[in-house]
């Protein structure tokens, strides 16, 4: 995979600077976000793809050799502790490896889950 060096400005612009495969991956998350929240402002932060709700940072993602990073914030990761066995996690990040297939359910219902979280908040 190629390392972006340049400050990228949009998620349009970080995403065709990856290989297919991981741009294909990224269309389709920022995708579902759309479809599930379709007032949600995208940004780049962290040098990285962004959603903003309300404000507040809805989801991040991004792509790396072996794996796509999904950022849902720490009270996603504990809501959905039970579904990320067999995942890397962290505090507030997921590791979804690139030789798996992506869960595309399962960060649709963590999108559902942050939507309700950001406005009910």
């Amino acid at each position: 995979m190629k390392k972006i060096k340049k400050k990228i400005t949009s998620v349009n612009e970080y995403i065709m600077n990856l290989p297919e495969t991981s741009q294909n991956i990224l269309l389709q998350i920022r995708n579902v976000v759309r479809e599930l929240a379709p007032n949600a402002t995208e940004t780049i932060s962290y040098q990285i793809p962004t959603f903003k709700l309300a404000k507040k940072n809805l989801v991040h993602f991004a792509a790396f050799k072996n794996h796509i990073g999904f950022y849902p914030t720490p009270s996603a990761i504990e809501a959905f502790r039970d579904k990320l066995g067999n995942y890397d996690t962290s505090k507030g990040s997921i590791k979804f490896p690139l030789n798996n297939e992506i869960p595309y359910d399962l960060i649709t219902e963590i999108v559902r889950y942050r939507v309700k979280e950001i406005l009910e908040s």
